[in-house]
């Protein structure tokens, strides 16, 4: 299976430094990063890890949606996944991602929203990226929207 690479070039302090972090293997881009950004409310245009995971955790998950609907004889027309990802201080020192909140609305032709519902289940417990946040948050929610 492949290995997927980023690097990260930081120069400075935690609060004062500010570094760029690059999707090596894709070479789709390079991104700004500083730890004040990343805590603060307001991004300023700035990356985070945890928005790095948000969007990792969005289209994986939304993969899994997409073969679990197959699965289940339904074919995805319309679907789109959000995921907000929580940093929080952590009790025993520092931070850490407390929470992921998954949010998927939309509609495949052949299932009905009970069907789309447990595909969202099912994606949700399928994700790689699910399967690897999971023991190291307090949980990863998922609100589902059936439009059909």
């Amino acid at each position: 299976m492949p290995v997927r690479t980023a690097r990260t070039a930081w120069n400075g302090t935690l609060q004062e430094g500010s570094g760029q972090v690059e999707l090596t293997s894709s070479g789709a881009a390079t991104f700004d990063v500083s730890f004040p950004r990343r805590a603060a409310d307001d991004a300023e245009g700035v990356t985070s890890p945890e928005e790095l995971i948000a969007a990792a955790h969005s289209s994986c998950y939304a993969m899994a949606l997409s073969a679990e609907l197959g699965n289940a004889g339904g074919t995805p027309e319309q679907v789109e996944v959000g995921a907000d990802v929580t940093l929080a201080p952590d009790p025993a020192g520092g931070f850490r991602i407390s929470a992921v909140a998954l949010t998927v609305r939309g509609f495949a032709s052949g299932v009905d929203e009970a069907g789309f519902k447990a595909a969202a289940e099912a994606a949700k417990a399928g994700c790689p990226v699910s399967k690897a946040l999971a023991g190291g948050v307090d949980a990863i929610t998922l609100d589902v929207t059936f439009e059909g």
